[in-house]
């Protein structure tokens, strides 16, 4: 059976996009000065300017569809992560490869009391996004746990 991410992962997804107004506006303020400087030519400004309203709007509608569509599973084979609201994705990371599972939270995922998983392989790293932090450990340890069993079986 699949497992959804807990729903106060939308708050953060919600948070996340409205903080990249800020970022965008940073840039823009940033060409603004360099604009009265340096003379800099002020349509310049017109591609941040359109970041910083146009991007939270699409980050801001697909919250829904990212949480509807957001997935993991854990079997003694693989961790399995299925994610995306236009463009699906399904990743299946074979536990044999895993090297490392860390818990991770910045400030707005503690404030909400959840962790983020990133599971890392020799090549590459996975996340799955924000679980509760009695979820998140218990995934920790149980992948851990497959992974030696893994080894030590090969």
């Amino acid at each position: 059976m699949q497992e959804k991410l807990p729903a106060a992962i939308r708050k953060v997804w919600t948070i996340s996009a409205l903080l990249t107004i800020f970022w965008w506006l940073v840039a823009a303020a940033g060409l603004f000065a360099c604009h009265i400087l340096w003379n800099w030519p002020l349509w310049l400004l017109a591609f941040p300017a359109a970041l910083a309203v146009l991007q939270p709007i699409i980050m801001l509608s697909l919250v829904p569809y990212r949480y509807q569509f957001w997935r993991y599973k854990i079997t003694d084979t693989a961790v399995y992560m299925q994610k995306g609201a236009i463009i699906q994705s399904e990743e299946a990371v074979p536990i044999t490869r895993v090297q490392n599972v860390t818990l991770s939270s910045g400030p707005i995922l503690r404030h909400f009391q959840l962790q983020e998983v990133n599971i890392e392989t020799a090549s590459t790293s996975h996340k799955i996004d924000g679980l509760t932090k009695p979820v998140a450990e218990k995934l920790r340890d149980q992948i851990l746990l497959l992974a030696k069993e893994a080894r030590d079986e090969g």
